[in-house]
């Protein structure tokens, strides 16, 4: 039996941090501040994708079939982790409402959003990297 693979989850969530060190540490009018903002946004998209991608896989041992569980949307996913006990309540409505936020980064590319979405790295950062923690190793199914 295989193991879910968090390094991805892993690697990006520290990216992210670096990220966002980088970016505390710069100019908010220098060219380097908006290449780290782009950056920290970047990782932000990558993470919420693979954190629903691994928790789909980490949810079927509670579904009859695999089938099951690759209907699932995003949002049900986290709400399925919730329910399971894979995440707390609290934390799996953070996850809700970044990838509320992610769905506005789709459409919507200004500053003012980029700025918004800064605001919410930090936890989502450490949300990150619990995430990948609580995964890591769980067996595939």
């Amino acid at each position: 039996m295989t193991a879910l693979d968090t390094s991805l989850l892993t690697r990006c969530a520290l990216a992210l941090e670096q990220g966002l060190v980088l970016l505390q540490e710069t100019s908010p009018d220098s060219v380097a501040y908006e290449l780290y903002r782009s950056a920290c946004v970047k990782e932000f998209e990558i993470i919420i994708e693979q954190a629903g991608k691994l928790l789909k896989k980490a949810l079927r041992p509670y579904y009859a079939t695999p089938r099951h569980t690759e209907l699932l949307v995003y949002k049900d996913i986290f709400r399925a982790a919730v329910q399971h006990g894979l995440l707390d309540t609290t934390t799996g409505e953070r996850w809700l409402l970044y990838r509320d936020n992610r769905n506005t980064t789709a459409h919507d590319y200004g500053v003012g959003f980029a700025e918004k979405t800064i605001k919410l790295l930090p936890q989502f950062a450490v949300d990150a990297k619990d995430l990948a923690e609580l995964l890591h190793g769980k067996p595939l199914y």
